[in-house]
């Protein structure tokens, strides 16, 4: 769960202008998808991002990014919310979200499972531990495809 060199450079570039409209930056990445090349930045802020604070973000790293012109391929821009169903990769996402439910995807199996919604009780650096049906499960970080907070209505 560690970002390209392309998407490390683009939290660099992007984070000093997320500060001035006032958001903080949750996560970038780049990714093919099809035959286009994808550059995605996700935005939060206390109360949630609105669509003015995407669209002040995109003109401004777009801006910065023409100028700099770090990514060889053509690609597109998109600046969107972290939403509530939000990937959870680095350390400090982990340790704000204890307590929570999420969902997990592993690359394969373990005892039976795949997909499933558990709650997070900690994180060790390379482990994470979740609850599922009073189990306690401590599963390696290179086991685990995804992890993104879990919306229950």
């Amino acid at each position: 769960m560690s970002y390209s060199k392309i998407e490390q450079l683009v939290i660099e570039l992007a984070e000093p202008q997320a500060l001035a409209i006032g958001v903080t930056i949750w996560d970038v990445e780049f990714v093919k998808e099809g035959k286009e090349q994808v550059l995605r930045v996700y935005i939060d802020k206390e109360g949630g991002a609105s669509i003015n604070d995407c669209e002040a973000l995109s003109l401004a790293l777009s801006a910065k990014l023409d100028e700099l012109d770090p990514i060889a391929s053509a690609y597109s821009l998109e600046v969107s919310s972290a939403g509530l169903d939000r990937r959870l990769k680095r350390e400090s996402d982990f340790l704000q979200y204890i307590g929570h439910l999420v969902d997990v995807k592993l690359y394969a199996s373990i005892d039976g499972l795949k997909e499933f919604t558990a709650e997070l009780c900690a994180y060790a650096g390379s482990c994470v531990s979740l609850r599922y049906e009073k189990k306690l499960l401590e599963i390696p970080l290179e086991k685990i495809a995804s992890v993104r907070l879990a919306v229950v209505f």
